[in-house]
């Protein structure tokens, strides 16, 4: 028997199917789902718990005439299954393939690129009000999770939405935990809705009566009849009083699985005028036993084996996530001042063991950022050691607070940035290169990044003993050296390591790239040129007295960074270097967003892998002696 889901290219295809075809249609895109993302990993759980959410939606709207915009975006699959790029879903996140998240680029589907959480509701009221500036008449819909709720970002955009009194449609897909559990007063709130069976018993009811009347065309009628309610009876059928008093008028709880029940809902609101939200409850990795069993392992994955649910190979080093949450337990073991952080990342930073070793000293904060930082500046201003560790993609939105509420109050807050550099296959949105940019320019900040899990350990104590805000960067992946005996030894801040001697140049490399440019230096070496390689540590402060001594040595200086150049370390050096005369050639990415792919074919992509940092540096130093003195 041939797959419905092979006669889909549009909406348009889903829309000719009858109703009783779409439970094998949701069967199929759950197989295609697990086969795709068991081989190119990606966040395969979410994407399971939308199958019939997104079904419905394109049954029930006319994309892309109707504007379509996904929170986060990482539960975007089966719409991209969905409009048209069936065929080309075996390339997802690999390079040259399409993307892990809606791009504006890569389809007039995806109406907004998205990667970061609680900008759908932004977004698209943006999109209504120029639809209704321009007079045009056609749907908006944000989808967004419960998880992305939690952020302000998404309050700040329902306000709005309810001053305007915006015709708009907000999909809120609850499913109970985003990537780590769910937390906040959001989360409870919601939560009452889906354990209340006196409620559920109650709105079954009303649909009841809803259904009745629809057949002589007054199911409407009957609706806003019941929306208008002003007494106790409204709390009884619509429990979605927070919505309600912010002004949208509130619709479920709606089975996320049930497909009739879903697409009547949608069908029904579309109809409807004004601002209003449809409160769909999903379970998270449905259709995959083992997803729905732990859907937190299963949100964003590696390859894996189908039939065994084989997530973690053995890798032969710890990856530097562990390395700090080793290094972190130690120190928090030994200063009971020390409390930790997170956004929303318990797991994808490491902080889940210390949060079970000291429950009363974690605090995570849902998908908060900015709350995140300036709550870690109160309890700094109150004799409290913090580190906030989170991705350095998402710390880009709490800059402000950074810059603010920490760094001009010479607060002692720890900045922990995971997954700093090229991340890989998530893509541009959660590449971590701007952190050197728009962190080394805060006065009285530290900014250190540790070529190895061991210097990680040996930054990590030094943070904790320097009195004043500290940003630590380090990649995502194993880490190199991590065993270490007793507790770590500080690290003398601004202070580098020649690791080779050199005579024609020296390569300036700074956390991830050290490695390479060592790699590069030994294939120099065989060609008979004497290159020296430092390990600078820090963007801030430089060790001058060091670059001093090798660009007096070599005459040439060539930085390796895994950042932008614009702002990054490799201009600190160059704005240092400009008045004594020493020259300068600068490696690192481009004015360019980096596409996705694996990290090593990103890394010969931006010139920064060990055989293109050694070309490099012949060209440079085949320039200076082509130039003379």
């Amino acid at each position: 028997m041939s797959r419905l889901l092979d006669t889909i290219d549009s909406p348009r295809d889903l829309k000719r199917l009858s109703a009783a075809d779409l439970p094998r249609l949701a069967q199929e895109i759950r197989s295609a789902l697990i086969e795709t993302v068991s081989m190119v990993g990606g966040h395969l759980a979410p994407n399971l718990g939308v199958v019939e959410l997104t079904i419905a939606l394109h049954r029930a709207f006319d994309a892309p005439r109707d504007r379509i915009v996904f929170d986060v975006g990482h539960q975007a699959y089966v719409h991209k299954l969905l409009t048209g790029r069936r065929e080309q879903f075996g390339t997802l996140r690999r390079r040259g393939g399409i993307s892990g998240f809606p791009r504006r680029c890569e389809s007039p589907y995806d109406v907004f690129g998205t990667g970061h959480g609680s900008t759908s509701i932004s977004a698209a009221l943006g999109i209504a009000t120029a639809r209704d500036l321009a007079g045009e008449h056609y749907q908006v819909v944000a989808v967004i999770g419960d998880g992305a709720m939690t952020g302000g970002m998404a309050f700040e955009g329902l306000n709005q939405v309810a001053e305007r009194d915006t015709d708009l449609v907000i999909i809120l897909n609850d499913n109970g935990m985003s990537i780590s559990p769910n937390v906040g007063a959001m989360a409870r709130y919601l939560q009452r809705f889906r354990l209340d069976p006196g409620y559920s018993s109650a709105k079954r009811s009303v649909e009841g009566l809803v259904r009745r009347y629809d057949r002589f065309g007054l199911g409407n009628h009957v609706l806003d009849a019941v929306e208008k309610l002003k007494d106790g009876a409204k709390s009884l059928f619509l429990p979605g009083m927070l919505f309600e008093e912010l002004g949208l008028r509130y619709f479920g709880p709606v089975d996320g699985h049930d497909l009739d029940e879903l697409t009547r809902t949608f069908e029904q609101v579309r109809r409807l005028k004004g601002p209003r939200i449809v409160h769909v409850v999903t379970q998270k990795g449905r259709g995959y036993r083992l997803a729905e069993e732990d859907a937190e392992s299963y949100h964003g994955c590696k390859p894996f084996d189908v039939d065994q649910g084989q997530l973690d190979p053995p890798v032969p080093q710890k990856t530097y996530s562990e390395v700090f949450s080793e290094a972190l337990a130690g120190l928090a073991e030994a200063d009971s001042r020390i409390v930790a952080v997170t956004a929303a990342m318990c797991e994808g930073t490491g902080l889940k063991p210390f949060a079970r070793r000291f429950p009363h000293r974690f605090f995570d904060v849902g998908m908060a950022e900015e709350h995140a930082v300036t709550f870690a500046a109160g309890l700094a201003a109150e004799g409290w050691r913090p580190v906030v560790a989170i991705y350095s993609t998402f710390l880009q939105r709490a800059y402000d607070q950074v810059l603010h509420d920490v760094c001009l109050q010479g607060l002692p807050v720890v900045f922990c940035l995971d997954r700093a550099g090229l991340v890989g296959s998530d893509g541009p949105t959660h590449h971590g290169v701007f952190d050197f940019s728009y962190l080394r320019h805060i006065p009285g900040l530290v900014v250190g990044a540790p070529r190895s899990g061991a210097e990680l350990k040996r930054m990590l104590a030094a943070a904790f003993a320097h009195d004043g805000p500290f940003a630590i960067r380090y990649p995502a992946g194993a880490a190199e050296e991590t065993e270490s005996n007793g507790r770590p030894s500080t690290l003398e801040i601004g202070r580098g390591e020649v690791l080779r001697e050199g005579s024609q140049a020296t390569l300036v490399a700074v956390g991830s790239c050290v490695g390479a440019a060592q790699a590069a230096a030994d294939e120099l070496a065989g060609d008979g040129m004497q290159v020296g390689v430092i390990d600078a540590r820090f963007v801030k402060p430089l060790d001058t007295g060091l670059l001093e001594d090798a660009g007096r040595l070599t005459g040439l200086l060539v930085t390796v960074e895994e950042n932008v150049l614009q702002g990054g370390f490799g201009a600190a050096v160059l704005e240092w270097a400009a008045p004594l005369g020493i020259r300068v050639h600068r490696l690192g990415i481009a004015d360019e967003f980096v596409p996705h792919g694996s990290q090593t074919e990103l890394r010969q992509l931006v010139g920064i892998d060990a055989d293109s940092i050694a070309q490099a540096v012949r060209h440079a130093v085949a320039g200076r002696v082509s130039a003379g003195p």
